[in-house]
């Protein structure tokens, strides 16, 4: 069904299913576009919880996951979800997922949370990533190794899949919320307070970048043509063209926050937040 009121809710993050979009948030609201972001459906979901990630392993396997320690599959390319894990009871929240291949997945949550899976999510195991409960904002693949950007300035790295983990040296005692690795060694973590670091050596020493705004910074993303772009809290756009080393700063007028940036086919970047979805420029 058409989604004119949904698209204008509160929305969290999104991904690519070949040529479709595919986009998740508040009440359980999964919304697809085959046209670019023109128009969207709402898909058929039988949970009513925040959806808080989505990841798209191809153009019909997906996962999305919120809270009540939710975990959704699609095998149809989004048109409807199945649960393949639930935990109410636990009252913890999920905050990302992601899959290295078709068996082998992770998602990870509040208070250390970390769940992992390899038979392609039809079971999902309890581990622990490290000896405090921080919690677990986002997974940060690269070649060959696995971040986790967590609370409290923490980072964890993976060099065997996830298997075990080690805590990174921190330059920053605040949250992170998002990151990006541009290869096997180089990292950006963004998070509270405009606060965005740069490693050239896998996690090992951190370098500040200047991004000129004390706003909250939630997702990093490449887009097709090569540029980085950092979104956050109050309408937070930042562009980086060499790399993470240095950022270009605007503001949506309307400074609503964002919550994901996802690169479009045509080199457009759809704008996921409190406003619902909106290509960056409209």
């Amino acid at each position: 069904m058409e989604a004119p009121l949904a698209i204008r809710s509160l929305l969290l993050d999104g991904a690519a299913a070949g040529s479709r979009l595919v986009v998740v948030g508040e009440r359980g609201h999964v919304l697809l576009s085959d046209d670019g972001g023109a128009s969207w459906t709402q898909a058929r979901v039988p949970v009513r919880v925040l959806l808080t990630a989505v990841h798209m392993r191809d153009e019909r396997t997906g996962w999305a996951v919120g809270h009540d320690a939710t975990i959704l599959r699609t095998r149809d390319g989004g048109e409807t979800w199945t649960p393949v894990h639930r935990a109410p009871e636990e009252e913890l929240p999920l905050l990302d997922v992601w899959f290295r291949n078709d068996n082998v997945g992770f998602a990870v949550g509040a208070y250390g949370y970390f769940l992992a899976t390899r038979d392609g999510g039809e079971t999902w195991t309890r581990r622990t990533v490290g000896e405090d409960d921080f919690h677990l904002n986002a997974l940060i693949p690269a070649p060959g190794r696995l971040y986790i950007a967590a609370e409290a300035g923490v980072a964890y790295r993976s060099d065997d899949d996830g298997e075990t983990w080690r805590k990174l040296p921190s330059p920053y005692a605040g949250s992170w919320f998002g990151g990006l690795a541009l290869d096997e060694n180089e990292v950006l973590l963004a998070g509270l307070r405009g606060h965005l670091f740069r490693s050239g050596d896998a996690g090992e020493s951190w370098t500040r970048v200047p991004t000129g705004t004390a706003a909250t910074l939630t997702s990093v993303a490449r887009l097709p043509s090569g540029p980085i772009a950092i979104v956050g809290l109050e309408g937070s756009v930042l562009i980086s063209r060499d790399g993470g080393r240095s950022v270009s700063s605007r503001s949506l007028p309307s400074r609503e926050g964002i919550s994901a940036a996802l690169p479009l086919a045509d080199g457009g970047v759809l704008l996921i937040g409190e406003f619902g979805v909106r290509r960056l420029g409209e």
